[in-house]
């Protein structure tokens, strides 16, 4: 979707509603940020008489509540479909503890993906890339945006461990999880019951995993989970489901967006051979992939203290909330932000976070589409869209469900 689709003088700030997942699926959010980062960068919504937050949309701000954890937490909650709630998981899981503590839960995480590289598996997912490309051959062609959910189901399902006969299952869950208004995904009783009965269902098909951890322990990160301590004392049962939860949503619900926004624009822009034929060009590529597509669209914090960001006081317990792909769009940061360079350099985007709540996966994701990439350039001469682009209904991952696409082969 592009900013340059809609007249900036037409937006009313006041009257946009940035909680709708129909801006997102129907909407043009970057013209909205693009209005807001001019004209009112730091913005207060009220939601209800109750509750109501603060957006940050220009990039320095936005890295600035993301680094100060002392003034901003994420203990209270990290995304907008929690406003107002209390976060169960504060200070047990790793999206939602701040340092020191924060670090306990990372560092033996972070050694387990370092123990867990993604050439242990390169070749079992060169071969599924390959296998769910074929159908793309056909007249009706492939929906190129459910072959990266099976794609990025695959990769998270071998870092966790998980049972590939459970792959399509966790990956409705987690679309339940993401976008629980999507109408697609939600069940018939609502959003509110969508979430509730895919956290049901995630957390007691992780209570299982764990418990056959426990039992049998391996390699993967779940085994690591389960000698986590927090403070000299190992986690308990709830915290480790929690974190399974984080991360197989950090892992399925961003990943597939990233390649599926991405290779849109370079079928419409026609830069499929420029790309094909400049490997040396695949680094600067891969981060400005995850620029373009900023597939995580927000993350919330709450003011610890009165502050201030770019002249507007913040309140003591204020929800602020930062719109990552509004940062790296910004035009202060970036040149010509709304063209997808595969050269763009430098190229300081946050589309994984900043400071210590860095994404604990971003080179597994990055590998991963590098992969993806490599696959489809060796096997394919060019690709065309065949049919209409839909996009997820969801505030906070921005992606697109459906993209029908026809390959053509090299000959």
């Amino acid at each position: 979707m592009s900013a340059h689709a809609m007249d900036e003088s037409l937006i009313d700030i006041k009257k946009i509603d940035l909680t709708d997942p129909l801006l997102y699926s129907q909407g043009e959010p970057h013209a909205v940020w693009r209005k807001m980062r001019h004209s009112a960068p730091v913005h207060w919504q009220q939601v209800n008489k109750e509750l109501g937050f603060w957006s940050i949309t220009k990039y320095k701000d936005v890295v600035h509540v993301l680094k100060d954890y002392e003034t901003f937490t994420s203990e209270q909650g990290t995304l907008l479909n929690l406003l107002g709630i209390k976060d169960p998981a504060g200070g047990k899981q790793l999206a939602a503890t701040d340092p020191p503590r924060h670090g306990q839960i990372r560092r033996p995480l972070q050694r387990g993906f370092n123990q867990q590289p993604i050439t242990n598996y390169e070749q079992q997912l060169r071969t599924k890339i390959r296998t769910l490309l074929i159908p793309c051959l056909e007249p009706e062609g492939l929906d190129f945006a459910h072959a990266m959910f099976e794609i990025s189901i695959a990769v998270s399902g071998c870092i966790l461990g998980l049972p590939e006969e459970d792959w399509p299952l966790l990956t409705r869950l987690v679309l339940m999880s993401i976008a629980p208004d999507d109408k697609e995904y939600q069940l018939p009783e609502g959003s509110k019951a969508t979430l509730e009965q895919a956290h049901r269902e995630l957390f007691a098909y992780f209570l299982d995993i764990v418990s056959q951890r426990r039992r049998f322990p391996g390699k993967d990160l779940i085994s690591v989970l389960t000698n986590v301590e927090l403070d000299g004392i190992k986690m308990d049962t709830g915290a480790i489901i929690s974190n399974c939860y984080s991360l197989i949503l950090g892992a399925t619900a961003t990943t597939p967006h990233a390649a599926s926004l991405s290779f849109l624009e370079i079928i419409k822009q026609n830069l499929y051979h420029d790309f094909a034929s400049h490997p040396e060009c695949m680094d600067s590529a891969m981060e400005e992939v995850f620029r373009w597509s900023s597939p995580a669209s927000h993350f919330m914090r709450y003011a610890t203290q009165d502050t201030e960001i770019n002249g507007i006081r913040i309140r003591q317990g204020d929800a602020v909330v930062v719109w990552l792909g509004s940062a790296n769009r910004d035009e202060d940061i970036f040149d010509d932000p709304y063209t997808f360079d595969i050269r763009r350099t430098p190229n300081p985007h946050i589309a994984f976070g900043s400071g210590s709540h860095y994404c604990i996966g971003h080179k597994t994701a990055k590998q991963t589409l590098t992969i993806l990439f490599e696959e489809i350039f060796a096997h394919y001469d060019n690709f065309e869209i065949i049919g209409s682009i839909e996009y997820l209904g969801s505030n906070f991952i921005s992606g697109i469900k459906h993209m029908p696409i026809r390959g053509y082969a090299q000959t």
